[in-house]
């Protein structure tokens, strides 16, 4: 099965995660080929981190974890999609999903606000009180 994945010169493949129940999509990434075998093998969704050059498993720091749904192949083999069951936002900024601005004629529009739960701040800020 994983020997029909095409993966770039730097041996990474796009990953879309997209809500199971709602076709929301809530993000783009990039697994390696340990990130996808811990995914299918976990049923947690683990990407690759292009800046950090590590794993990058999803709500290990901030508890927004992505449970796997389905699991899809691009007709080319070199692009994934997840049908993923979240447990809570998808962006860093605290939006469900990182695809919050359209481009139109008249500029950039942002179409959705952070979420405002005290939940949802707590697991994603706090852990990066250390970063800034």
């Amino acid at each position: 099965m994983l020997t029909h994945i095409r993966y770039d010169s730097a041996g990474l493949i796009t990953a879309i995660a997209q809500h199971h129940a709602t076709r929301e999509v809530l993000m783009l990434a990039w697994m390696n080929h340990e990130a996808l075998q811990e995914t299918l093998t976990t049923g947690r969704l683990c990407y690759y981190s292009r800046s950090r050059q590590k794993l990058w498993r999803k709500g290990e720091i901030s508890g927004q974890i992505q449970y796997l749904v389905e699991a899809r192949l691009d007709c080319d083999g070199d692009a994934l999609l997840f049908l993923v069951d979240p447990t809570g936002v998808a962006c860093h900024t605290v939006r469900r999903s990182c695809f919050y601005r359209a481009l139109t004629p008249k500029g950039l529009i942002t179409l959705t606000q952070p979420e405002k739960t005290r939940t949802n701040f707590i697991r994603i800020l706090l852990p990066l009180k250390n970063v800034f």
